[in-house]
């Protein structure tokens, strides 16, 4: 694990953990309200099936990381991570973000994109679909987040009963920071309009039986990005990196590479 001091316009400088594995095309990972381990699994299947350098932060305050006052929002991360980038020196990225990681990358999507080739949006939140709202999540108990976040909540669903009071209270941790970046209603009534100024190649990919934010969300959310391809996963819910990594990872790794800027062979 990585930390470095990122200095973010409108922000300050802010602390940011993360970790990187592989070689070749460079990958940035975000995480959703679950956390980094969310991903961790993922980002290891990638490094090690895939020729990819993956970068995996941890949202400032998930984890048990500190979190800045003065980092309040979701396009606030997006400056950070685009500020990270820049940090890492690292160019031609595939950004893949999952839940509310796919939030941010839609708000990395609608500001400096130099450095970035693609986008792929995992079940993401942060649009508002009339008729297809979001799970109210801080409102549920972790026995109702898996049976809507998954399609075979019993293999994949977490019992807190089993927990140590360390990852308890990282758990609440996590909780409590996504509220403060996302709100209550985990999104933003002007992202869908905005999302019409985005550029840059994107791919949605949607778990078939996600119910926090349902497949109609997803639909909505690829018709608002001008040119956005549309990938359902089958038997998959709200988090394919868990319940159906090898589909996840085929549609990333392909949609990465055919939008990936051809180098000279010689």
């Amino acid at each position: 694990m990585s930390t470095h001091q990122i200095p973010v316009a409108g922000v300050g400088t802010v602390e940011v953990s993360f970790t990187e594995q592989g070689s070749g095309h460079s990958v940035l990972l975000l995480h959703g309200g679950g956390g980094p381990q969310t991903v961790s699994g993922f980002a290891e299947l990638l490094a090690t099936q895939r020729p990819a350098r993956v970068i995996t932060p941890t949202h400032p305050g998930f984890g048990g990381t500190p979190r800045s006052d003065s980092l309040l929002s979701v396009p606030g991360l997006a400056a950070l991570y685009i500020a990270l980038l820049t940090d890492l020196g690292v160019r031609d990225v595939t950004v893949v973000g999952n839940s509310i990681g796919g939030w941010i990358a839609a708000e990395m999507a609608l500001a400096d994109t130099g450095r970035i080739s693609s986008f792929v949006l995992v079940d993401a939140v942060g649009i508002v679909v009339p008729g297809h709202p979001v799970a109210d999540f801080f409102s549920l108990s972790p026995r109702q987040v898996a049976e809507l976040g998954y399609h075979d909540p019993d293999r994949f669903g977490i019992d807190p009963s089993r927990l140590s009071p360390e990852a308890l209270q990282v758990m609440a941790g996590n909780r409590a920071a996504l509220k403060v970046y996302a709100g209550a209603a985990m999104g933003d009534a002007s992202l869908t309009s905005r999302l019409a100024a985005v550029r840059t190649p994107t791919l949605v990919v949607w778990g078939d039986s996600d119910r926090i934010a349902d497949t109609g969300y997803g639909r909505a959310f690829a018709d608002a990005i001008p040119g956005a391809e549309f990938q359902l996963l089958m038997d998959s819910g709200h988090l394919p990196q868990i319940e159906t990594p090898g589909a996840l990872l085929d549609a990333v790794w392909a949609f990465a590479q055919s939008h990936a800027p051809i180098r000279p062979t010689s």
